[in-house]
């Protein structure tokens, strides 16, 4: 399928609506020839021929017409707009859930700005295109064949003159519309990267503050600025270059006109009446040729857009739903890994990962930045799909399971805490909306953000800002901890969901944590207290588990796991001889 055809496939749900409505403008187009042809039935019969009685009969005929012209003209150009809105509300619909069902790797690959100006620049320039530009291309065709047609009527002689200009039109129109397509491709492009600046600057404006590089992130913006100004002028200098052709070939009808149907009239070839009705043609045949230029504009910015859209949304996501998946309202949470490698491009990330976990177990994973442990959560939610290997829930490979049930089931707390501008309530019940507020604060309490939360000067009607702005780091932690405890899933996942709060806390957290019966909660940590009551650790580095076990078997190794420890702890001479005795260790 092509991106016109693509396009089409979403006006065909319309296409009886835009045939009533052309049907409406060839109706309107042919109105247009009755009153030059009553303009010189007035000269030659009226004025000229004396009959008086006429007159009153041909004005009352020209106000009817123009007014009926009016009136269709009014509802094909309502029609043509309605249908624009609709054809493009369905548009924007689609396109915005294929950005939904785009995997990480779409992501990865796309800037958000890039995919906002497909959903505002790019679609207004499709908007134009069915509301303006298709009326606008029949129109002036049926006007330049009906004002032809009519001049032949007259007169072949002067039709003759007249077509004279049309070759050099459709040689003048075909060179701009090959011109004027890279130009376009070049603006979209400029435009994609200064909103990508705009809201990469926008959203990071406390970074930018905090660095004091305000003048160097406008330097940056005027850059792209400029860039999209060249790109403008650069198209435009194409179309100043071709406009003022069509311009004068539109103004030599006019001159043709006079001097040939002058001179045949002076000779008595035609009457004063045919010239007069001739030169009320004139304004089909000119407007059409005036139009030329500005419609091929119209149409190439609309191929660019509607190929830009396409390009960026026909890529089918790698990771998606197979036909005969299985569905499980409700997982168990027994989890395996089963010879597990990852590569992303060349890159490899993991190695051989082999474990299983029992339902209701608590997993930490630990290890240096970079050594994987994202990633083998990554793959758990099928965010990523393993290269080599398989991962299975239930005993059920989870390539075969249904993806949105697969996801329903897990609760993850990212590393990188995103809140939508909401209130805290919405953003904590994101994942269950149709949960009850008790629900919420129950969640809440679990993560240790009721107290906070009741603190603030709307409680759980506060409105956040964007991104969570506003809050510290160890509150959004918290309300992102409740989110995911809020579905009630069977699988929790905290990617050092603990890292921003104090140790108490955190300890808090941890009780409350294990408190809760078949859950299956894996904790993706930097600190010891947060995995050392975990029934399983995992130890990666370099994209490998180098060790695995319980705290005090970890620690008995004197590996990876024993050296973090130390480091992090410290008097582990100390910790081993109270621990010897019987005691407990408070360092």
């Amino acid at each position: 399928m092509t991106a016109i055809q693509w396009f089409f496939s979403f006006l065909k749900k319309y296409r009886l609506n835009l045939i009533i409505a052309l049907i409406l403008v060839t109706i309107a187009s042919g109105l247009t020839i009755i009153n030059p042809y009553i303009s010189g039935i007035i000269v030659d019969d009226v004025i000229k021929g004396g009959h008086k009685e006429l007159l009153l009969h041909l004005v009352l005929l020209l106000i009817i017409t123009t007014l009926v012209r009016s009136i269709i003209r009014y509802t094909y150009l309502y029609m043509f707009e309605t249908t624009s809105q609709k054809m493009l509300y369905t548009m924007r619909d689609y396109v915005y859930r294929r950005f939904l069902e785009e995997d990480f790797t779409f992501y990865n690959k796309n800037r958000t700005g890039d995919l906002m100006s497909r959903q505002t620049g790019d679609m207004d320039a499709i908007r134009h295109f069915v509301a303006f530009v298709i009326y606008s291309i029949y129109e002036n065709a049926l006007l330049l064949c009906f004002a032809l047609i009519m001049i032949f009527t007259v007169d072949y002689r002067l039709a003759l003159c007249m077509i004279a200009v049309m070759p050099i039109t459709v040689f003048i129109t075909s060179k701009q519309l090959k011109a004027i397509k890279p130009a376009f491709h070049n603006i979209r492009k400029h435009f994609s990267s200064l909103n990508t600046a705009v809201q990469e600057n926008v959203s990071g404006n406390r970074v930018v503050k905090a660095f004091a590089k305000e003048d160097f992130e406008i330097e940056k913006f005027n850059k792209e600025n400029d860039g999209y100004r060249d790109a403008e002028l650069n198209a435009a200098a194409i179309w100043r270059k071709y406009v003022p052709v069509f311009e004068f070939l539109s103004s030599s009808l006019t001159f043709i006109l006079y001097l040939a149907g002058g001179i045949m009239v002076v000779k008595g070839s035609i009457t004063l009446g045919k010239l007069v009705t001739v030169s009320g043609y004139l304004w089909m045949l000119n407007n059409p040729l005036r139009m030329a230029g500005w419609l091929a504009n119209d149409y190439q910015r609309f191929v660019t857009s509607v190929e830009k859209i396409y390009t960026t949304i026909k890529e089918e996501p790698v990771i998606k739903t197979p036909g005969n998946a299985i569905g499980s309202k409700r997982l168990k949470g027994e989890i395996e890994f089963k010879h597990v490698n990852y590569r992303a491009e060349d890159d490899v990330i993991l190695t051989d990962i082999n474990f299983k976990i029992q339902p209701g177990q608590t997993v930490g994973i630990i290890g240096a930045t970079g050594s994987g442990k994202s990633t083998l959560m990554n793959l758990l939610c099928r965010f990523y799909d393993v290269t080599n290997g398989q991962i299975t829930i239930d005993g059920i490979n989870i390539k075969d399971m249904d993806l949105y049930r697969l996801r329903s089931n897990i609760g993850m707390a990212m590393q990188d805490v995103f809140l939508f501008s909401d209130t805290i309530e919405g953003n904590i019940a994101y994942g269950n909306p149709n949960c009850t507020i008790e629900e919420v604060k129950e969640a809440a309490r679990i993560a240790d953000a009721d107290a906070f939360i009741q603190n603030m000067p709307d409680g759980y009607d506060t409105i956040v800002g964007e991104r969570g702005m506003g809050l510290s780091g160890g509150q959004k932690q918290r309300i992102s901890l409740a989110r995911a405890l809020l579905k009630n899933p069977s699988i929790v996942i905290l990617d050092d969901t603990t890292s921003a709060v104090d140790m108490e806390t955190e300890a808090h957290i941890q009780n409350e944590l294990g408190a809760l019966s078949n859950r299956t909660v894996f904790i993706i940590a930097h600190r010891i207290s947060s995995i050392k009551d975990a029934d399983v650790i995992l130890v990666l580095n370099n994209g490998k588990i180098v060790e695995s076990g319980n705290h005090d078997s970890l620690l008995a190794k004197k590996g990876y796991y024993h050296t973090v420890f130390n480091h992090q702890y410290g008097e582990f001479d100390k910790y081993l001889k109270t621990k010897q005795k019987g005691g407990k260790y408070n360092g």
